[in-house]
């Protein structure tokens, strides 16, 4: 049975690859699957590629490798020989059912975005609905922003285990909106937020934040408690407390973990999981970024003060 998104199993399908690549998945407007996935096949099964389902979606690419003389075919028939660079962006409506010729390495981010996923940020924008994306971007196009958005997904799309669900939200929210706003002309008819949230909306959300350090949440779950659109809440908590929500949550993980490491007899790996990091590694690497130095040292700068207090 043919799956109804383009990540995963259907991507292994649509390669012919051995191996399911990774991909992480978002349903925070109106439920719509928005998917990344990164393919990196260095010997690919050589020869046409699998079909997709046709749908009314999009498959935004984001190549990682050069590919010269790619050779893509819509509807059955010839579409164009392009010269793919690495860092190109393209686009492809499913409902063509493009389909290429494997026969060099392959190393891309393949962004899947549903007509109702930008129906839904249409939505919470106040604008009409977006009307059919540019077909010529099947040829390449240079944006940085989706260069951005996919460098920053990279590492997530590598430790999954290490991604909390708001930043997974924050960035495909941001790539939704982006590829609505440059490519199907999205205006937003909504005022956007200055003066932040409610101060007892401040308070509740990130109470609701701090209670779930692991970051199971969702933007959507969390939004929806004040009545708010997904954009809308993320724009006006960003207002309120000057950072978005999964920085947010990531400042309390480290410090919840400094107040963790005045017990002396918690190790950094108990200490890592209390404060909802994946793993020590985890731990050490977002610790550092945010403080400076590891948390090792940082626990035995802590010690060397209380000692010389004493």
């Amino acid at each position: 049975m043919k799956s109804t998104g383009f990540y995963g199993q259907a991507v292994t399908q649509y390669l012919h690859l051995e191996h399911q690549p990774s991909s992480l998945i978002t349903r925070s407007l109106r439920n719509a699957e928005i998917a990344v996935t990164e393919v990196l096949d260095d010997t690919p099964v050589e020869g046409p590629s699998g079909e997709m389902d046709l749908q009314d979606a999009y498959v935004v690419g984001l190549k990682l490798y050069d590919y010269p003389n790619a050779e893509r075919w819509e509807r059955g028939k010839p579409a164009a020989k392009t010269d793919i660079r690495a860092g190109a962006t393209h686009l492809y409506d499913m409902k063509k059912n493009p389909r290429f010729i494997i026969n060099q390495p392959l190393h891309f981010l393949n962004f899947y975005l549903p007509r109702s996923a930008l129906d839904g940020i249409a939505e919470q924008a106040g604008a009409p609905r977006v009307g059919e994306l540019p077909s010529q971007l099947g040829g390449g196009h240079d944006d940085a922003v989706v260069r951005h958005i996919g460098g920053a997904l990279l590492p997530a799309l590598r430790r999954p285990a290490e991604t909390n669900h708001l930043f997974i939200d924050h960035m495909m929210l941001a790539f939704t909106t982006h590829i609505a706003q440059t490519y199907g002309g999205l205006r937003w008819g909504v005022r956007v937020p200055r003066g932040g949230l409610a101060p007892w909306q401040v308070k509740r959300a990130c109470e609701r934040l701090d209670s779930d350090l692991g970051g199971t949440l969702s933007l959507q779950q969390v939004a929806a408690e004040f009545g708010l659109s997904v954009s809308y809440f993320s724009r006006a908590f960003r207002a309120s407390t000057g950072l978005p929500p999964h920085q947010w949550l990531l400042r309390q993980r480290v410090k919840a973990a400094q107040q963790l490491m005045t017990v002396h007899d918690l190790s950094l790996a108990e200490i890592a999981l209390s404060a909802g990091f994946a793993n020590q590694s985890h731990f050490t690497r977002v610790f550092s970024a945010a403080v400076g130095v590891s948390p090792a040292a940082w626990r035995r700068e802590l010690s060397g003060v209380s000692e010389n207090e004493t």
